[in-house]
Order: structure tokens, then sequence, then C-alpha cells
């Protein structure tokens, strides 16, 4: 009885259908990291499907914007099994430069990270999209850490916006 109290109360874990991809990103991250681990992991294939219907279309709103000729498009397409913590600098290393932009990445160790820093876990990500996207670059390109913002991942300007909200979804993806 007492914990159907605390769940209707707002304290229990939720499931995947309480917390929409909209709702995950533009909140706050941290309330992600009391999330079980399958619901940040369906979380983050809701955003890879959304964001496979809106791969390559040009203007609107989408999860994962990037300019490309000059103008917005949806980011190519990512695999929903994809592990987005793996290494995946194809070629040569892309220079990433994680400054006093904005809000910084935090550097304490969590298991909703698989043991890394939110820092870390940006930096895996930031290259794993990169590279997916096919972006090179000699020049150093600014991470920038997006709390709330409507999009997982934007790649604008020669920057690259990472929601602090994906980060969580994406660190549960299973291996």
């Amino acid at each position: 009885m007492l914990f159907v109290g605390l769940v209707g109360c707002g304290v229990g874990a939720s499931s995947p259908a309480t917390l929409s991809t909209a709702q995950a990103l533009t909140g706050t991250a941290e309330q992600l990291e009391f999330e079980l681990k399958p619901v940040r992991s369906q979380l983050f294939r809701d955003v890879v499907r959304q964001a496979q219907q809106q791969a390559g279309q040009v203007g609107g709103s989408f999860l994962f914007p990037m300019v490309v000729s000059g103008e917005v498009v949806g980011a190519p397409a990512l695999d929903g099994r994809v592990d987005l913590l793996a290494g995946h600098d194809a070629g040569a290393p892309l220079l990433l430069v994680f400054g006093n932009r904005g809000e910084r990445f935090t550097e304490d160790r969590r298991d909703a990270y698989q043991g890394l820093s939110e820092r870390e876990a940006a930096e895996q990500i930031a290259r794993a999209l990169l590279s997916r996207w096919g972006v090179s670059s000699t020049a150093a390109i600014p991470v920038v850490r997006a709390p709330g913002a409507p999009y997982a991942a934007a790649f604008l300007d020669g920057v690259l916006r990472l929601n602090p909200a994906f980060v969580y979804m994406a660190a549960a993806v299973e291996p």
C-alpha cells in the first residue's frame, strides 16, 4: 500500500510509456539518472527511430539537426542498436574541445554512464556521431552541453551541441 502511495506521488520509477522522448530531452537530464536502464534504453531507441524518419529532410525541427550546404537538415540516420560509447574515429581523429562555453560536462564517474564521467561519455558519443555523419575537420570542434534542448544533438556552425539527457539515453544501450 505504501509503495502505491509513493508511485502515485511520483517517487517510483516510471515506465517507458509515461516519459516521452520530448519530455526526456527538454526536462532535466538528472531525472534520467534515476530511471531504470531499460527505460533509458527504450528512450534511446525511440529517439533513433524518430530521427531515422527525419534523416535527410530539409527544414522543420529535428532530433539531430545539422547544417549541410547552408541548409538545416536531419542528420544521417543511426542504427537503433549502435553503441555510441564504443570507439568510432575512422581515419584521422577529430580534435574536440570541451571549453567553458555554457554549462560544463561533469567529471565525476557514474554507473549511469557505464562507469565513465559525463564528459568522457559525451566525448565518445560526440566522436561516434560526427564519424557516422561524415564530419571531418582539421579545426577543433567545440562540444557544448545543451540541457533542455528539444534535440538530442545538433551540429550547427561547426559546433556540436549535446543534450545531456541524450548522453544518459545513449549510455544505457547494451554493447
